[in-house]
C-alpha cells in the first residue's frame, strides 16, 4: 500500500509532467517575433540583412554596426546598411522574423539559420536546414501563402 509520502512524490511527478507539456505547448505557440537564438538578442545570428538583398550572399555583421529593432540586435557589415535598415526594415528583415519559413507554413516557429536562405519577391526567408530548405524550394509560393496565413496566429 502507497505511503502518504509515495502519493506526494506521484503527484508532484505528474504535476511536473503536466507543466512540462503546458510549457512546450506554449512555447511551440508564443515567443518573440524575431528568432535571436536561446541565449542571445542577437537577429539572423549576427549576418547582416541588407548584404543578402545587396550583395546576394550573407555577409558576417559587425558589432560597431548594430540597430536595435523588435526586441533584437541587428548587426550589420557597415554604417551605411545599417542605415539602409533602421530608414525601412520591414523591406531588409527576413520573413517571420527570420523563424524557419516552412515550420511558420505547418503552423508553428522553428529556428531559421541565415545559411540556407532565400529572396523571394523582395523578401528574404530562411529555413531551418539544407534538407528543409530543397523541401520549401519544392513549393515556395504555396509554403510562403500558408506561412503568410499562418504568422499572425502563429505570433499570439
Amino acid at each position: 500500500m502507497p505511503t502518504p509520502a509515495s502519493l506526494s512524490r506521484r503527484a508532484f511527478g505528474s504535476l511536473l509532467a503536466a507543466a512540462s507539456v503546458a510549457l512546450s505547448a506554449v512555447s511551440a505557440v508564443a515567443g518573440p517575433e524575431v528568432y535571436t537564438g536561446t541565449l542571445s538578442n542577437i537577429a539572423a545570428d549576427g549576418f547582416d540583412v541588407v548584404a543578402f538583398h545587396r550583395e546576394g550572399r550573407p555577409v558576417p555583421g559587425n558589432a560597431r554596426f548594430t540597430h536595435r529593432w523588435k526586441d533584437a540586435t541587428w548587426r550589420f557589415a557597415s554604417a551605411d546598411a545599417r542605415d539602409a535598415f533602421a530608414a525601412d526594415p520591414d523591406r531588409y528583415a527576413p520573413a517571420y522574423g527570420g523563424h524557419c519559413s516552412w515550420a511558420a507554413s505547418q503552423g508553428y516557429r522553428a529556428s531559421g539559420d541565415p545559411r540556407h536562405w532565400r529572396i523571394v519577391d523582395g523578401r528574404l526567408f530562411f529555413n531551418y536546414d539544407a534538407r528543409v530548405h530543397r523541401t520549401w524550394l519544392a513549393d515556395v509560393p504555396g509554403f510562403v501563402a500558408a506561412a503568410d496565413r499562418n504568422w499572425p496566429r502563429i505570433l499570439r
